[in-house]
């Protein structure tokens, strides 16, 4: 059955740039923005694989949280297909995309989001967002070290910290589940709106007595009106009491053909396919004819054993080959292993109470740890401002050990004002 309410979804490429990267839909009972980036041949290709694999989720489903479980399944299953798409086109390597969606189930919302994209809630007068972004600069005003103002100019505004793509196989999605009710005006976009237009006149907007269609195209020419230098989708959900027939809308990227196709099969070997020459010898048939003066049954003797030394020329060129090329990985890992020996970083303790020097870097390579602990500080975590802390435990790079010295220097100065 269709939800109560009604809907709308636009898409606009902007002023400045060249294609479409944004992706938005207006469904029955979902609704979702997808933010690509990556390159003129990446982030449209995301945001569209993205939506159409999540817009398989608008169905009926028996409660809120079934539906949030259902939209967190569907967007890491479009992740999987995203990098899927990046091994089998490696051109788009490096793109990704943010993902904004949203179910109504009765009086409730199911809302899944990654990313900058985000969800605002209009309800008697009073304009919420709802979702939080994924941002560096955000994670810097949640820790209080800059203002909301400043974080609209800041140079690191668009780093995201997460985002689907091929550079997480599980993703963490933000789910929730809210109470909604009739009268609620609903507001999903990327942040070409956003980032461009204030939240009071946001507010102002979907407070006016217009259509979700209306509003929708109002927003679209109020940041093509302050320059529009992002792509801008905007979906806007009504929700009322009745059930009617809105038309699906897809519209962005998501809108036109892909200009790649995921058909691929994965290659699960570490080296390329080697396909050797076939080994059947030549048949008599096709051998051409004896040499006046020669005995056939030595011509052909020797023509087939010609055969033979070419075949194993053959695989042994292969064999070499691929010797060099394992042989190489092998002479790369040795010396990526050596880099990473080189560098140091602070940490938190395996108890996760004291500061710890590690040498190494933070990652695992499968079952190889790329690092071990170096030396133990004895500063304790909990002696620490709460914004140090938090960047203890996602762990501070250092180019040398002097560097990871210093670093410790300072929390340890930091420890001993805390203790003050």
């Amino acid at each position: 059955m269709t939800v109560g309410g009604t809907s709308a979804a636009l898409s606009h490429v902007g002023r400045v740039r060249s294609n479409n990267q944004d992706s938005g839909y207006a469904g029955n009972s979902l609704f979702v923005v997808a933010d690509g980036m990556g390159g003129h041949a990446g982030g449209d290709v995301a945001s569209a694989v993205a939506l159409r694999r999540i817009i398989e989720a608008d169905i009926d489903y028996p409660t809120a949280q079934d539906a949030a479980a259902a939209l967190q399944t569907a967007i890491i299953a479009a992740n999987g297909q995203l990098t899927e798409a990046v091994f089998e086109h490696p051109e788009l390597t490096g793109m990704g995309t943010t993902v904004d969606a949203l179910v109504r189930v009765g009086d409730e919302v199911a809302i899944a989001h990654i990313g900058d994209s985000r969800i605002y809630l209009l309800r008697d007068g009073e304009l919420s967002q709802i979702t939080t972004d994924h941002t560096f600069v955000q994670r810097l005003v949640d820790a209080g070290r800059i203002t909301e103002e400043e974080a609209l100019v800041h140079p690191r505004r668009s780093v995201l910290m997460r985002v689907l793509g091929d550079v997480d196989q599980s993703p963490e999605v933000d789910t929730l589940v809210l109470g909604t009710r009739p009268g609620d005006r609903w507001l999903l976009c990327s942040d070409g709106l956003s980032g461009v237009v204030d939240s009071e006149l946001l507010r102002a907007t979907l407070m006016a007595d217009l259509t979700p269609a209306e509003v929708a195209d109002r927003l679209v020419r109020y940041t093509l009106d302050r320059g529009a230098p992002d792509n801008v989708t905007v979906v806007i959900y009504d929700v009322g009491t009745e059930s009617v027939a809105n038309d699906v809308q897809t519209v962005g990227s998501a809108a036109k053909p892909l200009a790649f196709e995921i058909s691929a099969p994965r290659r699960t070997s570490i080296l390329p396919a080697l396909r050797l020459p076939g080994t059947r010898a030549t048949a008599a048939a096709q051998l051409p004819p004896v040499p006046a003066g020669v005995e056939s049954d030595e011509f052909y003797g020797e023509l087939l054993e010609e055969d033979a030394r070419r075949i194993r020329r053959r695989r042994l060129t292969w064999g070499v080959g691929a010797m060099v090329v394992l042989l190489a990985l092998l002479l790369a890992a040795v010396i990526g292993y050596s880099w990473t020996q080189s560098r140091y970083f602070v940490g938190q303790s395996p108890d996760r109470s004291t500061v710890t020097i590690y040498q190494g870097v933070p990652q695992d390579l499968g079952f190889i740890s790329l690092s071990h602990e170096y030396r133990d500080t004895d500063i304790k975590l909990s002696k620490l401002p709460e914004y140090d802390r938090n960047l203890v435990r996602q762990n501070v790079p250092a180019d040398s050990l002097d560097d990871a010295d210093a670093i410790v220097n300072r929390l340890r100065q930091l420890s001993k004002e805390g203790d003050q």
